[in-house]
């Protein structure tokens, strides 16, 4: 492995692991303010359980992610030093807000923790709504800060210097909004059914029922919502990158040859070297419609990019494939899930429906790494669109590959840390909150 390589390897995993982290401590603090609000207005005693059991996840997921986090703003400086010499006056200004929101959740995150039977209830309700609050916004500002990178702006670059210097322009970049609402609705999607999964494997397993029933029933709903509005999003996000990121839109759908009625393929495995896809299944016309509102206009293909300016075409092509697969899956089940609220409330305590949620678990954060990998490696050659290469901006400093064996042992144990503590969580809400 070279150095490159394992550059681009350490911050691919460190990324891969910091994104569920995250995604989670984005969300969560939500479903514990909604959970908390229920007890208040009710004075049901189960939703003050479910409160208090979910803001142990969320501490758990928070020192994670702070962890995971600090890592990744090393990894910057250590492994792109080029980049962030360049970039870092550009783009900096989100990130040092993110870092104000990061203090916020912190500090809002000790006040709720200790502040049962301490502070006014609603004071006490506010804190925990911060805390969401402030993740959710920790959150876009980091996707700003990677949006500028797919649209860089704010800038002018003149013989090899950047001048006219604008941070606002560059962190509201033409991408911002669309990357932002796409990773928000993503992060509550995926959390949502994950939380959601693991209430239907106790309900199906007849523990504590009305507990997880309600715990359920709040999870699911962010969650439904979030898969049933994120193809919205997705048609945003297509569009921009047709505008901003041509190479990227062609390497996602296999688009090699530019042609009138613009064919959307589905599924399939790219052949490179013959400039097709074999297995997959074409709709002429389609992806001219998506793109250009109409069946006809051709869209840029491959071939209009240089050979040296290509994505990889297969990782991004397959990634794309697997996020629009599980997202369209995710959906279809939000969708039985209202009906069943609506119109078939006896699937509520069906196997086969709370098996729909189980199987379910893990598909979010799948789609959620396949739509980094497709934003990610879908950018390639450049960690700035259009202005430096990836190649450029690595460090020059030898023995990269010891720091990724070191650190991809600290991101699984991390996670093995994680996965049994929260595992003892759910084991204990039968003995905490069995009344």
């Amino acid at each position: 492995m070279n150095d490159f390589l394992a550059a681009r390897s350490q911050m691919a995993i460190s990324l891969g692991f910091h994104i569920i982290y995250s995604c989670i401590g984005m969300v969560m603090p939500l479903f514990m303010a909604v959970s908390h609000y229920k007890w208040i207005k009710t004075g049901d005693h189960v939703y003050k359980n479910i409160t208090q059991a979910w803001s142990k996840g969320v501490a758990i997921f928070f020192a994670t992610g702070a962890v995971s986090g600090t890592i990744l703003s090393f990894e910057l400086g250590l492994l792109w030093p080029k980049f962030m010499e360049h970039a870092g006056p550009i783009f900096g200004m989100p990130f040092s807000l993110e870092g104000v929101a990061f203090f916020i959740e912190a500090i809002a995150l000790g006040f709720f923790l200790y502040g049962w039977n301490r502070f006014n209830k609603w004071f006490h309700w506010f804190t925990g709504v911060l805390v969401g609050v402030s993740g959710v916004i920790s959150g876009i500002l980091v996707v700003s800060a990677n949006s500028w990178m797919n649209s860089p702006s704010g800038f002018d670059y003149i013989n090899g210097q950047y001048t006219n210097i604008d941070p606002i322009k560059a962190m509201f970049n033409s991408s911002w909004f669309s990357e932002a609402l796409h990773m928000t609705l993503a992060a509550f999607m995926a959390t949502g059914f994950a939380v959601a999964g693991i209430h239907a494997l106790m309900i199906a397993r007849k523990r504590n029922i009305k507990f997880h029933t309600k715990a359920f029933k709040i999870a699911i709903v962010f969650g439904a919502i979030a898969a049933i509005v994120q193809p919205f999003s997705g048609d945003i996000s297509a569009k921009n990158a047709a505008k901003k990121q041509p190479a990227k839109l062609a390497a996602m759908e296999s688009y090699f040859h530019t042609q009138p009625y613009s064919p959307l393929v589905i599924g399939g495995i790219p052949d490179t070297a013959a400039k097709k896809v074999n297995y997959g299944i074409e709709i002429p016309g389609l992806l001219s419609f998506l793109v250009n509102d109409n069946f006809k206009q051709p869209v840029d293909g491959l071939d209009k990019i240089p050979m040296q300016n290509q994505p990889p075409i297969a990782v991004t092509h397959i990634a794309f494939e697997i996020m629009i697969a599980i997202g369209s899956v995710m959906m279809l089940i939000g969708i039985l899930y209202f009906i069943a609220l609506w119109k078939k409330r006896s699937w509520l305590i069906k196997k086969w429906f709370l098996y729909l949620f189980i199987l379910s678990t893990p598909f979010g954060f799948i789609a959620v790494e396949a739509g980094w990998t497709v934003t990610e490696v879908g950018r390639q050659p450049w960690i700035i669109q259009g202005v430096m290469r990836t190649s450029e901006a690595v460090t020059p400093m030898p023995g990269i590959h010891y720091s990724f064996y070191l650190f991809t042992v600290v991101y699984f144990t991390l996670s093995v840390a994680v996965i049994f503590l929260l595992s003892r969580q759910i084991k204990m809400v039968s003995r905490l909150y069995s009344h």
